[in-house]
């Protein structure tokens, strides 16, 4: 791994630690975003992306998102933007499946776009081969999670997730829809990035019109997520990501 991702490690370690030790349920989704950071990280190790500098100081800025939104709402819940305080705010009684959800709906809809605009200046967009470069560093991410579900399903297992037999007998199929998921909300946030790229060129009130649409989006996919009712069957129906107009 490299400095900047052994660093990032080290503040998701320094911050899971109490979380555990208080039974939080944030350490759901933080420990899952823990264990794929490694994974990551050994990515990068093994030649995996075009550009492991960039890869890394994207996985950093992205992961710093989440983790400054947790510490804030632990000051102060009304700091955090709309799906996170959704997301931090559920009850403590969902499973941890469910905690896992939330963050990554709430951090892959809203973070993620800002992210990658925040590592692909202006210059890099309009050209074409670094553009190129990056977005299929953005896609190689997807081979990175999806070899992570099978894993992370057991995890959650052993952390209290429920599982009934008829679950279990599911597991592959709802693991092949986690992978599509993932994909599916990933074309969203290109396409969701390329339009708060074009807000930024526009001036700073039309991003911050687009990026306020954008958490609109993300906080009413965190709420339907919390509605009663098969998620499963309303991702089908929705998608996991959210779409700008």
């Amino acid at each position: 791994m490299t400095a900047a991702v052994d660093a990032l490690v080290a503040r998701m370690t320094d911050l899971l630690d109490p979380l555990q030790r208080a039974a939080d349920p944030a350490r759901h989704f933080l420990g899952t975003y823990l264990r794929t950071t490694r994974a990551v990280g050994a990515a990068l190790d093994a030649g995996v992306f075009e550009d492991p500098g960039w890869v890394s100081d994207w996985d950093v800025d992205f992961a710093e998102l989440y983790l400054d939104a947790l510490e804030a709402h632990r000051h102060d819940p009304a700091e955090v933007p709309g799906p996170w305080r959704l997301a931090f705010g559920a009850d403590p009684a969902l499973p941890p499946e469910a905690h896992v959800l939330l963050g990554m709906n709430a951090h892959i809809n809203l973070d993620l776009p800002q992210s990658l605009l925040r590592v692909i200046p202006p210059r890099d967009f309009a050209d074409a081969g670094v553009l190129a470069r990056r977005h299929r560093d953005h896609e190689r991410i997807d081979g990175v999670l999806a070899a992570r579900v099978a894993a992370e399903d057991l995890a959650l297992e052993r952390a209290g997730g429920r599982r009934t037999r008829f679950d279990r007998v599911l597991g592959p199929v709802n693991r092949r829809a986690s992978r599509l998921f993932l994909r599916e909300s990933r074309r969203k946030v290109w396409a969701n990035a390329s339009a708060l790229h074009a807000a930024r060129v526009e001036g700073a009130e039309a991003y911050a019109r687009r990026l306020a649409e954008l958490e609109r989006a993300a906080t009413d996919r965190v709420r339907d997520l919390l509605r009663p009712g098969p998620v499963l069957v309303r991702l089908a129906v929705h998608g996991f990501g959210v779409t700008l107009g």
